[in-house]
């Protein structure tokens, strides 16, 4: 068997990593979105403070996740009434893993806190395991919901 030269090797590498690093946010929403690392990087951030498995506290950024959502055309703020107060979010991550957020938790109209998707921890880019983006959700009492290595937000109904 041949051996690839090196050049073709890494170009098939970086291919790879910016599939991987694709995110798309869809369901009941006006604006489909699938959105690279690039885009996210270009998008306002946030930080917000948040304790580990491990009990240690750390800073992470990223983008609120209330605005990719309303970047992708949901219902939000005084739209948010009647039928649409059932709506909800999926995360899901490559390995299967997914979590739900009602979507009046993540609107700041009706909640405090910001739950972000979070590309970097204590100025540092967030590591394979867990990144390149995952869910961060201060003052959760259990990080079940800190959803690794997302790959789609999808916006659903219970209607």
């Amino acid at each position: 068997m041949k051996r690839l030269p090196g050049l073709l090797l890494g170009l098939l590498l970086l291919l790879n990593t910016s599939q991987a690093q694709t995110l798309s946010v869809s369901g009941l929403v006006t604006n489909p979105l699938t959105l690279n690392a690039d885009a996210l990087k270009g998008m306002p951030h946030t930080e917000v403070s948040g304790k580990e498995h491990d009990g240690k506290e750390h800073r992470y950024s990223g983008v609120a996740l209330i605005d990719l959502l309303k970047q992708a055309g949901t219902t939000t703020g005084s739209e948010l009434r009647g039928k649409n107060l059932a709506k909800y979010v999926v995360v899901k991550a490559t390995d299967g893993y997914e979590a739900v957020f009602a979507l009046p938790e993540l609107d700041p109209e009706f909640a405090t806190r910001s739950i972000i998707l979070a590309d970097a921890a204590d100025g540092i880019a967030l590591p394979p395991a867990t990144g390149p983006y995952r869910i961060v959700v201060p003052d959760e009492k259990k990080q079940a919901r800190w959803v690794r290595q997302v790959k789609s937000i999808e916006v659903r109904t219970a209607n």
